[in-house]
């Protein structure tokens, strides 16, 4: 008999998480450095969800915070920064992409990403050396609590104000076609091609209830 393969069961947090770059660097006099891009490469031979989690979540918008990437395919996540302001100057901020299979909620793996703002890419902030300036990193990110970006999943977009122009001229054209003579009537000053079946005037008092109920639910 031919024995099936099985995949072997992952240890939490022993998937290796590919992600590209590792670093994120801003500059505040460069607006176009306030979005920035990092993809997430699934090489395995099976569907990851994952998530995306920040230790400063109310200075960066993630959109799509969390996803899934189809077997050996990649997917984007876009972050931008929206506190660009001097405090936050060389201050080192961490997200961290935790990835799990479909059906499972343990994390198999997770891959942190470093995030910095600078003043600007020609006027560098003072570099101390290498091994201070990878002590004081860790120093600063040794505590570090990551929180969910749930509130900045999608983009922002505008609360609706009420029905459409569309929606309110469609709406009078159906009453209008109500108060319309019923074909067959005689004692009418209304033209006879103005004259409706009671067909045409149930259509038209069925989508006058629907677009009722789209202009009470906005």
């Amino acid at each position: 008999m031919q024995q099936q393969h099985r995949q072997p069961e992952l240890v939490e947090g022993s998937l290796p998480v590919f992600v590209f770059p590792t670093e994120l660097v801003f500059y505040a006099d460069e607006q176009t450095s306030h979005k920035q891009v990092l993809t997430l490469y699934n090489p395995y031979e099976f569907a990851l969800k994952f998530k995306v989690l920040c230790t400063a979540p109310n200075k960066y918008t993630v959109v799509d915070a969390t996803g899934a990437v189809k077997p050996q395919c990649c997917v984007d996540i876009v972050i931008r920064h929206r506190d660009v302001r001097a405090c936050h100057y060389g201050v080192y901020d961490k997200f961290r992409l935790q990835v799990s299979e479909q059906s499972q909620r343990k994390a198999l793996g997770r891959k942190e990403v470093t995030a910095t703002l600078r003043p600007s890419a020609s006027q560098e902030l003072p570099s101390p050396r290498p091994q201070d300036e990878e002590r004081r990193i860790k120093e600063q990110l040794a505590d570090s609590e990551f929180f969910e970006q749930t509130a900045f999943q999608t983009e922002s977009r505008p609360v609706a104000g009420g029905p459409s122009l569309l929606t309110v001229l469609l709406g009078l054209v159906c009453m209008a076609a109500l108060m319309l003579p019923t074909l067959g009537e005689q004692e009418s000053t209304v033209p006879v091609y103005l004259h409706l079946s009671v067909n045409k005037k149930l259509v038209a008092a069925y989508v006058l209830g629907l677009l009722t109920m789209v202009i009470l639910r906005t």
